[in-house]
């Protein structure tokens, strides 16, 4: 890590320490404006700290002493549509938010503050913020001639020193914070895993004491803290924080069920451990494919019996369906992960004929065979095993084989539709029509030859008559 400058209080910034700051010029640009109108103007939160640390800001934040009426005068183009103080300038194509100074007065359910008065100073300003690490500023008062001359570090809780020593610490109270906002323990287990930092004693402690409070947190904010940590280098940073926190418990306990369930794979680990080594072994740039991993054994403890855990993944595709819609997944993630569960205990064979690994294809469906494989991939590893065992590579160059034939695989590629059966037939639309084409897929599947629009029509027909004599 880049060495951050040292800051007590507030700190002149030199031309070498300044040089370290990588602010766009857009953010700039904005500052001089609020500067040249009379106003303070400061960098604050997770940009700066993103900075600091050499990681790419996701988006950039500014605070200042101006109204929201008066930075929509400054910038007559922004957008204010809340109650917050936060007053969106669009520069470049991009968004940024420029809020006013403020003071949470009152917070309500452990979740939002029922109320927000304007702050008189940047130290008022951050004050209220969750971690010494996102409670920096790096800006300026209002001065003669702009502030960028006069730009300074503000640090009031010792977040400079805390990115040093890569520690998470609650500002002020920790107990206090979390009762504010119980979220920011969820917050800070991710936290702790996307930036690789230790979470300070009293801080895990206060996370720990108050982990009952995350009951009360909407699915929609766990879900978001969830796909964040989901993109971690190593997600199992911040799930196993959770787990020993308890936080796991209130919020997954589905998945907290699995600590000191037996795997039988690594010796000394659990079914929890083999998870967590599991949702490691996804690449990072796959979220959707690290939650089925997350999901994919949640179906074991409730199927335990003898050492032997039988149909645990129609179960575990049932529980990870029920975990999605509580956190109000979109529906076609949750569509994606239920699938990969349901599908993932598969055994190839190299016997297999290529009539078998078309059937394959067609079960696992062609758009979520590249998921299944990764996420087999991730699972052998969590099992501590190859990547490749299994003859996952075999697997792969056959199914290639396969799709690259052109062969029917689904019913996109069949020679007719359902339009063409209730046109040539006489069916009407429904459930039943469904499941005869689904029955000319397995046809072809079996012999390709059979994909001719007549000669399906042919055996459609039959079908259909046979249907009706039964």
């Amino acid at each position: 890590m880049r060495e951050p400058p040292a800051s007590t209080g507030r700190e002149g910034l030199g031309h070498t320490l300044e040089a370290r700051l990588t602010i766009p010029e857009p953010v700039r640009e904005l500052m001089d404006a609020l500067w040249s109108a009379g106003h303070s103007a400061y960098v604050v939160g997770g940009s700066l700290r993103d900075d600091l640390l050499e990681r790419p800001p996701a988006d950039w934040d500014l605070a200042t002493d101006a109204r929201p009426d008066q930075i929509q005068a400054i910038f007559p183009d922004a957008l204010y549509e809340n109650r917050f103080g936060t007053v969106t300038v669009r520069r470049d194509g991009r968004a940024y938010e420029v809020t006013t100074f403020r003071t949470d007065v009152d917070y309500a359910d452990f979740r939002r503050p029922t109320r927000v008065e304007f702050g008189e100073s940047i130290e008022d300003d951050l004050a209220r913020r969750d971690f010494t690490v996102n409670a920096l500023a790096w800006g300026a008062e209002a001065v003669d001639g702009g502030g960028l001359a006069h730009a300074a570090f503000v640090d009031p809780h010792g977040g400079m020193a805390d990115l040093r020593s890569r520690t998470l610490r609650a500002v002020g109270a920790p107990e206090a914070r979390f009762r504010e906002d119980a979220l920011r323990m969820i917050r800070a287990v991710r936290l702790a895993a996307t930036l690789d930092f230790r979470i300070d004693d009293e801080t895990f402690a206060a996370i720990r004491g108050s982990s009952g409070l995350a009951a009360h947190l909407s699915g929609e904010r766990v879900a978001s803290e969830l796909d964040k940590l989901m993109h971690a280098a190593r997600p199992s940073i911040g799930l196993r924080l959770m787990g020993s926190s308890g936080l796991l418990a209130v919020v997954l306990p589905e998945l907290a069920s699995q600590r000191g369930v037996p795997q039988n794979k690594i010796e000394g680990e659990d079914l929890w451990d083999h998870t967590l080594r599991t949702v490691d072994a996804v690449p990072a740039d796959r979220p959707v494919v690290r939650l089925a991993a997350l999901l994919h054994d949640v179906g074991k403890p409730p199927t335990q019996a003898d050492g032997h855990f039988y149909q645990h993944e129609v179960v575990g595709a049932e529980v990870a369906e029920d975990i999605l819609r509580r956190l109000h997944t979109p529906r076609a993630v949750s569509d994606r992960v239920v699938h990969l569960v349901r599908q993932h205990m598969f055994r190839y064979e190299p016997e297999w004929t290529d009539t078998a690994i078309r059937r394959f294809i067609a079960k696992v469906r062609l758009p979520a065979i590249d998921d299944l494989l990764s996420l087999r991939e991730a699972d052998n590893v969590g099992s501590g095993l190859s990547r490749d065992a299994g003859d996952l590579p075999e697997l792969r160059g056959r199914i290639g084989t396969e799709t690259q034939a052109g062969l029917v695989l689904d019913r996109n590629a069949l020679a007719v539709d359902g339009d063409d059966l209730m046109k040539e037939l006489g069916l009407p639309p429904g459930p039943e029509l469904g499941r005869l084409i689904d029955r000319l897929v397995e046809r072809v599947i079996s012999d390709p030859a059979l994909n001719d629009r007549e000669t399906l029509i042919d055996i459609a027909r039959t079908e259909t008559l046979t249907d009706e004599s039964r």
